[in-house]
């Protein structure tokens, strides 16, 4: 069992505390004052459905790594700086974070013998401003090898999205040449969300916060954190609700980064999102099952990105 302090102590799916309410400052000033999500209390539950599974498999797997926090660590700081990610997402036209990404709980399979070095050179001739490579195993079927792969075999930065619930899985996301992790703000209570985002600046790594509500938001913009991903996808249920990135994107401040997460199969699901004002999009399943992922790529990334 991997053992911390911080962050990764005490925490596990069964005492996760039941309801935790916050109405301090750090959900009222956004943007220089202006009270774009404040009002009702901030509350959260743990996790059910399909994300509840997710995040106690992931919490199991983070308790058996083999490797210690300390050893990950010392590697750690012999490595180079991986390259900046919140810089990419900034370009005139749409950033596109295309995705590593093999089968998932609501699709299956999509693309199960996917090469993940060709696929994310692919991504990058075609434009990708960022490769998110999906590192869970059981039901994505990803893995830490293909994170290292792909970061060794291209130039623009790499995301780690997972079900990042402990220290330990940002500190293997910096020793396999990651430049930034995904938080989903649903999975974790207030509290942990904040610890883990420390970690990661800790550990020299940017993160993507994943939302899909106000309270969600509110808590995402208080840590501080530059990139924000909205998920059209309610983890819980898996159902897609096309209005949910349109509908939280103006309430991200200007200088974060909006990304649009999920249902971006067409050219017109992404028009979408730029003109609700995404400053990104993050595309998994319709380029990874694409026979022409380089071309798929470059037709999203040709849209200009609108102000917010």
């Amino acid at each position: 069992m991997v053992a911390g302090k911080g962050a990764e102590q005490g925490w596990t799916p069964e005492n996760v505390p039941n309801h935790v309410n916050r109405t301090g400052a750090e959900v009222q000033a956004v943007d220089g004052g202006e009270q774009k999500c404040s009002g009702a209390p901030v509350s959260w539950t743990p996790p059910t459905g399909t994300l509840g599974r997710l995040v106690a498999a992931a919490y199991a797997r983070a308790q058996d790594s083999a490797v210690s926090m300390a050893a990950l660590r010392e590697r750690a700081a012999h490595m180079p700086s991986p390259p900046a990610f919140a810089d990419a997402l900034r370009r005139n036209t749409l950033s596109i974070i295309a995705e590593i990404k093999r089968a998932s709980p609501s699709k299956g399979d999509i693309a199960p013998s996917l090469d993940a070095v060709a696929q994310a050179q692919a991504y990058e001739r075609g434009g990708a401003a960022a490769i998110s490579v999906l590192t869970e195993p059981q039901q994505f079927g990803g893995s830490l090898e293909d994170l290292t792969a792909v970061a060794g075999a291209v130039r623009v930065p790499v995301l780690r999205k997972d079900f990042i619930v402990h220290a330990v899985q940002i500190w293997e996301a910096r020793v396999s040449g990651a430049s930034a992790v995904l938080l989903i703000a649903r999975a974790l209570s207030p509290e942990r969300l904040q610890a883990l985002y420390s970690v990661a600046a800790d550990a020299g790594l940017e993160v993507l916060i994943e939302v899909r509500d106000q309270e969600d938001l509110a808590r995402a913009l208080a840590t501080g954190a530059r990139v924000i991903g909205v998920n059209n996808r309610n983890l819980e249920t898996l159902v897609i609700d096309p209005q949910t990135a349109p509908g939280l994107m103006r309430l991200i401040p200007s200088d974060r980064i909006a990304v649009a997460e999920s249902g971006m199969s067409s050219i017109d699901d992404a028009s979408a999102a730029q003109l609700a004002g995404a400053d990104a999009l993050l595309i998994g399943s319709a380029i990874s099952a694409a026979a022409d992922p380089e071309g798929a790529v470059q037709e999203f990334a040709s849209l200009a990105r609108r102000a917010r």
